[in-house]
């Protein structure tokens, strides 16, 4: 399956959970009146509406390239995820103040079932078949948008946890637990929020990429045989994917068309790393006084790389 479609088909099956979810959550917390359930049921109810916003983000972010898009539209995915985490922080706030309230106004009577216990139990269930399904999916495709939203079923799992405590808590004459479990759960909310909002970010403010990724990048520039050294390496995000400049340095005596193939032949390397989209090649001979000291370039180049990455 290509990159669209794992896309697209991750976004169609966490909107028809997420939908599922929300009935069944829904009708629980009709017949409870239990507010952890009830606030399980607005935060299905948020995943099923952003699920809709991210399926139409990501349907435009697979799209081919044209002549306004010549990279492409996967730069869109970030502010996809951004839109994710301003559903998520509206879900957080709501639950955290019906929670408070209900504790200050001393309304916290619930009566609990079976039920209720079980679609709780089958929450944490479903949302860790999700979670791992959408960090795979996202993994192999690079997509952000998919990686938050797995964030956000990885902590729906602790925040349906939360709600069980709750409703077994009304259940043995403690019902103060129910409001208070409500408010575990908007925290995890609010906190899975952050940390979309904190990985996006550097996504669409051009972070360099993690110290192992920039070793394999100046490592693969030096394992061509015809390169003597690198200088002013660049990397950094461009949405989700990661643009390289650097100075290879050559000997001087390279015919045109051998400084050619060298550069092609690096630039191919470091394209093939899966996270790079760009690579910009500067071949800098030696006679012309060019060569230069990189400490920085030299520490990546004795950098121990990740698993599964060669030189």
């Amino acid at each position: 399956m290509n990159r669209s479609s794992a896309v697209r088909t991750a976004g169609i099956v966490v909107l028809s959970a997420n939908l599922l979810l929300a009935v069944a959550k829904g009708l629980v917390w009709f017949q409870t009146g239990s507010l952890a359930v009830g606030s399980e049921a607005v935060n299905s109810l948020s995943d099923a509406v952003y699920s809709v916003v991210v399926l139409a983000g990501l349907y435009l972010t697979t799209q081919p390239p044209d002549f306004n898009h010549p990279h492409g539209h996967e730069r869109i995915e970030p502010f996809v995820s951004l839109l994710v985490a301003l559903g998520v922080f509206a879900a957080g706030g709501l639950i955290l103040w019906r929670s408070a309230t209900s504790l200050i106004s001393g309304d916290v009577s619930a009566t609990t079932s079976p039920l209720a216990v079980g679609v709780l139990a089958g929450t944490t269930i479903v949302k860790y078949g999700l979670y791992r399904y959408c960090l795979r999916i996202g993994g192999n495709t690079n997509s952000p948008a998919v990686e938050a939203i797995a964030l956000d079923n990885r902590n729906d799992i602790l925040t349906a946890g939360a709600a069980l405590v709750g409703v077994l808590g009304a259940s043995v004459g403690v019902p103060e637990l129910d409001p208070l479990a409500a408010g575990v759960v908007s925290l995890g909310i609010l906190y899975t929020g952050w940390e979309i909002v904190e990985s996006n970010v550097d996504y669409l403010v051009g972070r360099a990429p993690p110290e192992d990724l920039r070793a394999t990048i100046v490592q693969r520039a030096l394992s061509h045989p015809d390169v003597e050294g690198v200088h002013d390496v660049v990397a950094h995000y461009v949405g989700p994917e990661i643009d390289v400049s650097m100075h290879i340095e050559v000997e001087g005596d390279r015919t045109l068309i051998e400084a050619h193939d060298i550069e092609t032949e690096v630039m191919h390397s470091i394209q093939a790393i899966a996270e790079v989209d760009d690579v910009f090649v500067h071949v800098d001979p030696k006679e012309l006084g060019e060569w230069k000291m990189d400490d920085e370039a030299d520490r990546l180049a004795d950098t121990p790389i990740r698993d599964g990455e060669s030189r």
